[in-house]
């Protein structure tokens, strides 16, 4: 589906997140560096002052760096130097650069674009060709932008994050670009057609920009205006509207929010063949409201509830994503986790919704537990479904009597994602896969059935593996879903390798999809993988997530605990073969529970992890996810985020396993200092730890291939150490 919301917010890992301040970076001392970070709030002040290692929060300062760097010292020989990494690293790199990779796609006005990355092409190049070619073994592409070039001519560190294009003319485009892998990105004015960038185009500095058409020579633009112009989140307060030749200090503000909420943005669809722009306000990360902005110029508000997600649109119809019940002046009630419709601009006139209608109701179908993504053709509404983590695709079309619903028909028990839908076509691209299947890009045209036009190629034997799904049973009797893929005959005697993961968050699935690189690599190493479906995701849709939230985020790591318990008693493995392995809120999940129960676990891998959870609002992204974990400055949120804040409850007495921490200074969403204080903290208590921390990479983990292959096998290579050589 085509992003609506294109504020550079996180997704939390895919899901997958100002500044801390310190001292000058010549001085380390601790009482020194709080008098550059107070804010006048005692709690925070003492905070401070009691945390002797806030100078490692100074994301590029040179104290901080170096440190970063003695631990690099230390790390890269332990797991690079292991005769197995070379090995290892190179099968990693052969995947994730294999030519024979489906070239995934966005489909536009008939032509297919791809973001290409080989060995060749380390940054990677936008390209496009034909959906004929496409279908094709070999397509005809051709180079729309090479990166690798381009930061070679420029001398920059580009690394590519998108482009956001005009609806009714892709051919004008404002390319995203990062230095090293950051949110925040520099953005430039690129014409298709002519495959350049346009002199004395539209041009934004780099900051963390929410920006969109209105028309060919005018863009809504949120971005860092100077002082007050940023919330608390560190992402844009105010909205302007922008016009060609002039310059953007002098672009008329069109909206202001209050600092405290989390942004504001714009998107713009195609509908009926024309440009439909929008404006949100985001107060935080579950709630919005949005106003279309009409040709006059003016903020005309849709009559949503604020929980309320609004997906796009299809002729007149607004499209409308239900997180609780919506209740109608007439007393009738819209379930939580559907899918309705509305008359977009006769609801917007009467400022009531009309003419609503409900376009899918998982609770009403006994087959559905969950909707998961949605797609927007020139006459349908596509939609993806779960049941106990198995996808569905289904059709919806609108007709006098509501909507029609079908089922595509394509295999079960997997994963099912929606590549891209062209809005102003009947043409969708769906992918299919599952743990031991490998992708099938489909394409659907109108009424015709499914074509399989693009198949990856196996990448191990899956006929010396086999995929379970299992439930275990939390602390309150929920029913906890998790699946495993093993080699075929293993034992049950409690010594197989086994990693387990999950994520647990901002209702964000995981789902069956084809093994990674890395638990590829795992698989073949002896190596069994676990995925756990914890509450906190969206699996059974936004009950599931809510039961999470806030006071209830214990919820999360009892059910990965027991999830770990009944994976040892049943005998698959055992506390000394169990490995854990989680990225940015996984990485908090998994060193909550190392904290909790260290001995269910021998080797535990935080990824770019959020860890202080006490300081996590004061630093970069952290204020945008009050609404997931609350508020520290609140003395009753204060109270139960101590329970599990991994930073504060880590302690000399206990014995952990040896933990590997991973991070790198551009990742400007979570903030590198959560995994530097933790890893400095557990040293100074004669704990063993393992910290790695990249020059580059962003959120994701690395700027380029060769890079994520690097990290892939550090994190192999520690798992192989830690469960199989000890």
């Amino acid at each position: 589906m085509r992003a609506l919301f294109k504020i550079q917010t996180p997704a939390i890992f895919g899901l997958f997140f100002i500044a801390g301040c310190s001292a000058p970076e010549e001085n380390s001392e601790p009482l020194e560096i709080a008098t550059g970070v107070a804010t006048g709030d005692d709690v925070v002040a003492m905070e401070i002052l009691e945390d002797p290692f806030i100078w490692l929060e100074e994301v590029e300062g040179t104290n901080a760096l170096a440190w970063a760097a003695e631990q690099n010292a230390l790390s890269i020989p332990r797991l690079q130097g292991d005769p197995r990494f070379e090995t290892i690293r190179s099968e990693i790199e052969a995947v994730l650069t294999s030519e024979d990779r489906i070239p995934s796609g966005s489909l536009v006005n008939g032509r297919v674009y791809n973001f290409w990355q080989d060995n060749d092409h380390v940054r990677g190049i936008l390209r496009r060709t034909t959906l004929e070619s496409y279908a094709d073994d070999n397509p005809d592409w051709e180079t729309v932008l090479d990166i690798d070039e381009l930061a070679t001519i420029e001398n920059a560190n580009w690394v590519y994050k998108g482009r956001t294009c005009l609806p009714s003319n892709p051919n004008r485009c404002l390319i995203h670009l990062s230095d090293g892998g950051k949110d925040a990105v520099v953005i430039r004015e690129f014409d298709l057609d002519a495959t350049n960038f346009i002199d004395g185009g539209f041009f934004v500095d780099e900051a963390k920009t929410n920006i969109d058409w209105v028309d060919a020579n005018t863009l809504l633009v949120g971005s860092d205006f100077g002082e007050g112009s940023l919330t608390t989140s560190g992402y844009a307060r105010t909205l302007r509207l922008w016009k060609r030749g002039t310059a953007l200090e002098n672009a008329e503000q069109i909206i202001e929010t209050v600092v405290e909420d989390m942004s504001v943005g714009a998107f713009s669809v195609l509908a009926d063949e024309s440009d439909l722009s929008f404006v949100v306000r985001r107060p935080d990360f579950f709630t919005e409201e949005t106003w279309l902005l009409t040709e006059q110029g003016i903020l005309a508000k849709l009559p949503l509830q604020i929980d309320a997600n609004f997906q796009g649109v299809l002729g007149q119809r607004g499209l409308v994503l239900l997180r609780s019940d919506w209740t109608l002046a007439d007393g009738e009630i819209y379930a939580a986790g559907s899918l309705v419709s509305l008359d977009l601009l006769a609801s917007i006139r009467t400022q009531t919704p009309v003419a609503i209608t409900t376009v899918l109701n998982p609770k009403t179908n006994d087959q559905l537990a969950a909707i998961g993504s949605i797609g927007i053709t020139s006459d349908s509404v596509y939609v993806t479904a779960l049941k106990d983590v198995a996808g569905t695709l289904l059709r919806a079309r609108p007709d006098e009597d509501g909507w029609q619903i079908s089922r595509i028909e394509l295999p079960e028990n997997g994963n099912i994602q929606i590549i891209s839908a062209d809005h102003s076509t009947d043409s969708l691209l769906v992918n299919y896969e599952s743990f031991l299947i490998p992708d099938t890009l489909y394409l659907i045209e109108g009424e015709l059935a499914p074509e399989p036009i693009k198949a990856l190629q196996p990448r191990f034997d899956a006929s010396d593996f086999v995929t379970e799904q299992h439930f275990a049973s939390s602390v309150d009797g929920t029913r906890i879903p998790y699946f495993v893929v093993r080699p075929v005959g293993v034992e049950m005697d409690g010594t197989n390798p086994t990693e387990m993961t999950a994520y647990g968050g901002f209702e964000i699935s995981r789902t069956p999809t084809y093994m990674s690189a890395l638990d590829q690599v795992w698989l073949e190493q002896g190596g069994i993988y676990v995925l756990a479906n914890i509450r906190g995701g969206g699996e059974y849709g936004p009950a599931w997530h809510q039961s999470a939230l806030l006071e209830n985020r214990q919820r999360v790591f009892d059910d990965f605990i027991a999830v770990a318990e009944d994976v040892i008693n049943s005998g698959l493995t055992s506390s000394e073969h169990l490995g854990i392995r989680g990225g940015s809120n996984g990485g908090l999940l998994v060193t909550a529970v190392m904290v909790q129960r260290p001995e269910m676990f021998s080797a535990i891998i935080s990824a770019v992890p959020l860890i202080d959870m006490l300081r996590y609002h004061k630093l970069l992204a952290g204020a945008s996810w009050t609404a997931e974990y609350g508020n520290p400055d609140i003395p009753e949120h204060r109270a139960f985020i101590s329970g599990y804040s991994p930073y504060q409850l880590v302690s000399p007495e206990a014995d952990y396993p040896e933990l590997f921490l991973w991070t790198n200074p551009k990742d400007d969403r979570v903030h590198p200092g959560h995994a530097r204080k933790m890893a400095a903290s557990m040293l100074e208590q004669g704990h063993d730890i393992i910290y790695f921390e990249n020059s580059e990479g962003g959120h994701g983990g690395g700027a380029n291939l060769n890079q994520l292959a690097v990290t892939d096998a550090m994190q192999i290579v520690y798992f192989l150490q830690q469960l199989v050589d000890n």
